[in-house]
């Protein structure tokens, strides 16, 4: 049974007719907000641990794997957490409300991670130039001691 505040998909006009559709206040969507954001925390704040945001990154894409599976499960038992009926067969409220916030929570680890390799090559570089020049220093010096 379909609530009348319900938004039918073919129904949905915009973007944003259904982001408004979507109540909430839900427990289970506040829940699932905190989720976002305690686990965009945590990817900002372990930007410096390559091995726990690699384990972290992992287990974020297979939760967006198998967010049709948690879709279907979510569409079977849906009246178990929530008021309304959301989880549709094409899976566009999983995919808006899941699955893109932890693909960008993997594009923001991408992001770090191409950051922090560029920041090691830029260190790397720096470091051989200044070993060229201390060999280059050396070398003129025992030139300049030979030519004596």
């Amino acid at each position: 049974m379909i609530e009348q505040d319900f938004v039918e998909i073919n129904q949905i006009n915009g973007f944003l007719t259904f982001i408004w559709s979507i109540d909430w206040r839900d427990p289970w969507l506040i829940a699932l907000c905190i989720f976002h954001l305690s686990v965009t925390m945590m990817a900002i704040s372990t930007r410096n641990y390559g091995n726990f945001q690699a384990i972290l990154f992992f287990i974020l894409i297979l939760l967006v794997y198998f967010s049709e599976n948690i879709n279907q499960l979510a569409s079977t038992n849906w009246k178990i957490f929530s008021r309304q009926q959301y989880f549709d067969s094409r899976g566009l409220f999983i995919s808006v409300v899941f699955s893109v916030p932890i693909l960008l929570n993997c594009m923001l680890m991408v992001g770090s991670w191409l950051w922090q390799s560029r920041q090691l090559m830029i260190t790397l570089k720096t470091a051989q130039l200044r070993e060229r020049l201390r060999q280059e220093r050396q070398r003129k010096k025992l030139q300049s001691l030979k030519e004596e």
